[in-house]
């Protein structure tokens, strides 16, 4: 009896594993294809915490928006990571002219909206982000003694401009010829910064820029405030380029420049709510 028990018991033990076996199989079988489920259900690397596709951006930026964007591309780098943004910055006119070439770029940011709205058939809609205003800006301790818009016409004064294709120009222009004052600059520059730069070398006495650009050279430049009624308004419209192989992720980043955390950042440099 003891050896037919035995024999039994070893019967049972075999058919027990047996069935054991593709039971375990398949427990494998689930937790993998759960593994692979899982996998394919987690994102590719192709969106950024926010939601924003990570991409490579290239971004065309009026001269005057050199400093602030540098801080905030960074700060939209750090909120999406995955995401690069380059900046090419020159005068807004060079940069429609760059669009029109079809330079390989997926968003423009412009310091006027009349360049922008030239630029309409290689554009999305725009949307401005900042505003600002120009000031005189003199040397540092204003050796000068400027003190207002009409100083400007004193033929002893070496005074530079932008040249009047470009929005600062411009704008320049618009209201020295609203106060009926005459100036003769020593040079016309291709954008606010090399106005700004003949100024802090000492090349010029004085120079129309953005109050933004004066405050970058704080050491260099005293800047010379400019009444509201005798000044003017520049408007900063950003917009994604049709051309653009990264079309959502640009888009992205132009509504990201509307948000608080950008704009925090814009009206810490000096720009103006939009």
């Amino acid at each position: 009896m003891s050896l037919l028990l035995t024999r039994r018991r070893t019967a049972a033990a075999v058919l027990t594993a047996a069935l054991l076996v593709p039971l375990a199989a398949c427990g494998n079988d689930g937790s993998d294809a759960e593994k692979d489920s899982a996998a394919s259900a987690k994102p590719s690397g192709s969106a950024s915490a926010s939601g924003a596709p990570a991409a490579e951006l290239t971004v065309l930026a009026a001269a005057s928006l050199t400093d602030v964007f540098k801080e905030a591309g960074a700060a939209y780098e750090k909120e999406n990571p995955g995401t690069k943004v380059t900046f090419s910055f020159a005068g807004s006119q060079e940069l429609a002219a760059q669009v029109k070439q079809g330079a390989p770029a997926d968003a423009l940011v412009t310091a006027d909206t009349k360049t922008m709205d030239g630029l309409s058939a290689e554009t999305g809609t725009p949307t401005v982000i900042a505003k600002n205003r120009l000031v005189i800006a003199v040397g540092e301790g204003n050796p000068e003694k400027v003190g207002s818009l009409k100083d400007l016409a004193d033929t002893k004064l070496k005074v530079v401009l932008a040249a009047p294709e470009v929005p600062v120009g411009r704008y320049s222009k618009q209201i020295l010829d609203a106060q009926k004052i005459e100036v003769k600059p020593v040079s016309q520059e291709p954008n606010v910064r090399a106005v700004l730069s003949k100024v802090e070398l000492g090349e010029a006495d004085a120079g129309l820029v953005y109050k933004t650009d004066a405050e970058t050279a704080p050491d260099k430049v005293d800047a010379i405030d400019i009444p509201d009624a005798e000044n003017a308004v520049a408007s900063y419209p950003a917009a994604t380029l049709k051309a653009s192989k990264h079309s959502e992720a640009a888009a992205a980043f132009v509504a990201w420049l509307s948000t608080p955390a950008a704009q925090k950042i814009l009206q810490g440099a000096g720009f103006q709510q939009p």
